[in-house]
């Protein structure tokens, strides 16, 4: 007889395939990232400098966005950097088409069921400290007042 926990991953699979998800990686997107090269960061500005936090636990090695304010005047300055996967993976690639499919990682008790691989998600495009990774970064004004 399956353990309870085999039972619930099962389940999770099944719950996945029924609306419309891919719970595994098709081969082809293991073939690309086996196949990826490093992310260019020439040309790049280096906001490592910055004290950036993320809203992720401690723990978590998946860092695709963080965020820091710099006094500015009378207001502050918000920068919101958002990991750039589109360095690595191209659009229309066989990793493109499961993110497109899955549209996020699906968290359940049983299993994660991550959009990317984990050597993305929590290394070559996470946005861990110290590590040379193109990010794209929104860069805002706001006023003492608020606006």
């Amino acid at each position: 007889m399956p353990d309870a926990r085999a039972i619930l991953q099962h389940i999770a699979v099944r719950a996945m395939i029924d609306y419309g998800l891919e719970p595994e990686l098709p081969p082809q997107a293991v073939e690309e990232t086996r196949r990826l090269r490093d992310a260019p960061v020439d040309g790049l500005r280096d906001l490592r400098n910055l004290r950036w936090s993320s809203i992720d636990n401690e723990e978590s090695k998946d860092l695709d966005q963080l965020e820091v304010t710099v006094e500015d005047g009378d207001g502050v300055r918000l920068l919101i950097a958002v990991a750039d996967v589109d360095a690595l993976v191209t659009k229309g690639s066989a990793l493109d088409d499961h993110a497109r499919v899955n549209t996020t990682s699906v968290y359940t008790t049983a299993r994660i069921f991550p959009m990317l691989p984990e050597t993305l998600s929590t290394d070559r495009t996470s946005l861990n400290e110290g590590e040379d990774r193109p990010a794209l970064v929104a860069d805002m004004r706001v006023g003492a007042d608020g606006n």
